[in-house]
């Protein structure tokens, strides 16, 4: 896990990356809850998805937003911090240009950084948002979705009631070709707190992510044949 320093557009981010030794090994750029409510990239959640996706193969980057941690900077409410993001993937690119696939990853105020980012680079084809925060921001920029992704989110949560991320996701369903799957985590409160919650989370997570990558394995293997 070792630490890195990525040159962002207001100062240097501080970050944690594992590298896969396979050429190919796909990526995935994982972002933290809101700056200014505690987040960063140590949050227990993306600490453990972070571990999720390692362990799956992937090449898989963690940074602190402007401002956070050892991070440049100072909060920006949102076009910094996708800034930041657009930089931190530009560096995953760098450092595996022959990823076979590229994943983003966003927890609360992470997801609608990552979905705006989503829009803006199409070689994303994957993403999970942790407990979206439909209620509090506007997501209506997924005009069409352009990627499959799973939201998940508790039903004990209070900071973003399960009905309004319920509708993001049935919004989304609607575009063809574009399969978005919701997941609700019984018990689970925003930060998936308590007793086997988290646990719960990553399985869930870790099996859709599963999914993906042994779909993606069998197109492949059927283009080949093909060709």
């Amino acid at each position: 896990m070792p630490e890195v320093m990525i040159n962002g557009p207001a100062g240097r981010l501080e970050a944690r990356y594992h590298h896969d030794s396979a050429s190919d090994s796909p990526i995935a750029l994982i972002l933290h809850p809101h700056p200014q409510f505690g987040g960063t990239m140590n949050n227990p959640i993306v600490h453990r998805l972070y571990y999720m996706y390692h362990e799956r193969g992937f090449s898989v980057l963690r940074f602190n937003f402007r401002g956070v941690g050892r991070s440049q900077g100072y909060f920006d409410n949102g076009p910094g911090e996708l800034a930041d993001a657009a930089s931190a993937l530009d560096w995953l690119q760098l450092v595996k240009p022959d990823a076979r696939s590229c994943w983003i990853v966003g927890v609360s105020f992470g997801t609608w950084i990552a979905m705006q980012l989503l829009m803006r680079r199409p070689e994303i084809d994957g993403f999970i948002c942790v407990a979206p925060p439909a209620n509090l921001y506007d997501f209506s920029f997924l005009a069409p979705c352009p990627s499959s992704g799973l939201m998940i989110n508790g039903d004990k949560d209070r900071v973003v009631p399960s009905a309004s991320v319920g509708e993001l996701s049935a919004k989304l369903k609607t575009q063809k070709g574009i399969k978005i799957d919701h997941e609700v985590v019984p018990g689970a409160n925003h930060f998936f707190e308590g007793k086997d919650k988290l646990d719960l989370l990553v399985d869930s997570v870790g099996s859709y992510v599963d999914r993906r990558l042994a779909a993606k394995a069998a197109k492949d293997r059927e283009k080949e044949s093909e060709g």
